[in-house]
């Protein structure tokens, strides 16, 4: 499944301090040419196992650098440099190997490719960094996506900071919109929402849209005991994604949701189902609220068709953490024509389509009874006998 891994570093020097610390989350959508001259998609976000091979903290002829290995031929540097009183993140280089065809199949030209972007992030010296929003860095047919950012480079005297230098989506994220009904009591339930407004997203894989989803979507959160409900705005939210044979990633973003991942899977090779949910969004109080579970099992449906429940709907993904959906459809494999396919209905739909015929049924009968008995009344008062004289 595509997932989301924070990766931390913290490099020390010959004397077993600490020279510089790191952890942060990223990961990186590529779009490539095919060789039947069609272009497609892919998100990676799955590291697998990480190295830091070539990470320095740096002397008088070279800054710190953190250096990363990932998967087959994918890498990760970023550099930095120190002036007077403050140091820089200066720039990042991120390596992919599109010869890899797990990652890109089918893919036209094939070797290591290269994007380079200079930052020139200044932080004051002997501040650590932190930036919890999401950053996107787009150049050529690479787009970078950072968030939960922390990272001091030239840490003094072995001791990370505790002064913090935010950036500025951080700064001026502070004070989110009130999209949140809090209830004060822990002891009440959040003040029921209408109905949310159903939307329709879709993931593209080159020109084809291979995974269709529409849905109206409703979170219930809990954090220190403070419950909120929140109505997802479909006309506010964007959706990116990716798709693979056998897992399927429908990413939700908007202003204060980072990133809503629904992630699907295939079991026994001829069924579907979400296999995982991940969240990471502001609160009103501005503070992150991350939540993840890969061991999901709802939506389940065979391979070519799609499920639907028009039924209200409740994905638990943790105690703190519940989705209620409304009007859902949903198909992430064998997308045709970028169309549904024919529906599996959920059991909450299915039960009231079945009691309809049932009651029907039910009233047919009982009108034959009806009839049955009035006929046989009408026919003991008319048959002739004998008469009286």
């Amino acid at each position: 499944a595509v997932r989301s891994y924070a990766l931390e570093l913290n490099l020390t020097d010959s004397e077993n301090a600490t020279c510089l610390y790191a952890k942060w989350q990223m990961n990186f959508t590529v779009r490539y040419e095919t060789t039947n001259k069609t272009y497609k998609t892919v998100t990676i976000s799955d590291h697998g196992t990480v190295t830091y091979n070539g990470s320095i903290c740096g002397d008088d002829q070279n800054g710190p650098k953190i250096a990363v290995q990932f998967g087959p031929g994918f890498s990760w540097i970023a550099n930095f440099t120190k002036a007077a009183s403050t140091y820089s993140i200066d720039s990042i280089s991120f390596s992919y190997n599109t010869g890899d065809n797990t990652t890109f199949p089918d893919a036209e030209d094939k070797g290591i490719l290269t994007v380079d972007e200079l930052l020139a992030i200044k932080i004051p010296l002997n501040d650590l960094f932190r930036c919890n929003s999401l950053s996107t860095l787009e150049k050529s047919d690479v787009v970078q996506h950072y968030w939960d950012v922390l990272v001091q480079a030239f840490v003094q005297n072995g001791t990370v900071s505790t002064n913090e230098f935010l950036c500025d989506k951080d700064k001026t994220s502070t004070v989110a919109p009130t999209v949140h009904t809090t209830v004060p009591s822990p002891t009440t339930t959040p003040t029921p929402k209408e109905k949310p407004e159903a939307g329709t997203y879709s993931v593209n894989n080159g020109n084809d849209t291979c995974l269709l989803a529409t849905m109206g979507l409703q979170l219930n959160i809990t954090q220190d005991k403070v419950a909120s409900v929140i109505n997802i705005n479909p006309n506010t939210t964007h959706s990116t994604g990716s798709c693979r044979s056998h897992t399927a990633l429908l990413r939700l973003n908007s202003s204060t949701i980072k990133y809503l991942d629904f992630v699907f899977a295939v079991k026994n090779e001829n069924r579907f189902y979400l296999k995982e949910v991940n969240i990471s969004m502001y609160l009103v109080n501005g503070s992150v609220f991350s939540i993840a579970n890969n061991n999901l099992s709802y939506w389940d449906a065979p391979l070519g068709s799609s499920y639907m429940c028009n039924k209200e709907q409740t994905v638990s993904v943790s105690g703190a953490f519940q989705i209620n959906t409304f009007d859902l459809r949903v198909q992430p494999f064998n997308v045709t024509q970028g169309k549904y396919s024919t529906a599996e209905e959920c059991s909450a739909d299915s039960d009231l389509n079945f009691l309809i015929p049932v009651a029907v049924g039910v009233a047919l009968g009982f009108l034959i009874v009806v009839v049955f008995i009035s006929y046989m009344i009408g026919r003991r008062k008319s048959r002739t006998g004998y008469q009286s004289v």
